[in-house]
């Protein structure tokens, strides 16, 4: 009787199924996880980097929806003095009297 020559199986990675479940057991869903995390990642970074680059060349993508910062003018005294009398911090007569004297 001749004996056959042993086979070399190679094991690893392989289970029952095949080749890791076919892809789809529990390594095969958290690789599709990572995936979408990687994919999300990239274009979150891509979006990031196109703002960015917009906003420092100053194009009109990059433009903010945020009036300019404007240098506020000085108040007028009557504006001082109804800004105090519309905050209660003098009554009428205060204010009529000052009014007066301006």
């Amino acid at each position: 009787m001749t004996e056959r020559p042993r086979e070399v199986v190679i094991t690893m990675m392989w289970d029952a199924d095949g080749y890791w479940n076919n892809g789809w057991g529990w390594e095969g869903w958290v690789m599709f996880v990572f995936m979408i995390v990687f994919v999300v990642a990239v274009v979150v970074a891509v979006v990031f980097l196109l703002r960015y680059l917009a906003l420092a060349t100053g194009s009109a993508a990059g433009v903010s929806a945020q009036p300019p910062m404007a240098h506020p003018l000085p108040e007028s005294p009557k504006d001082v003095l109804k800004r105090r009398y519309a905050a209660g911090e003098i009554d009428r007569e205060e204010y009529l009297q000052i009014l007066g004297d301006l």
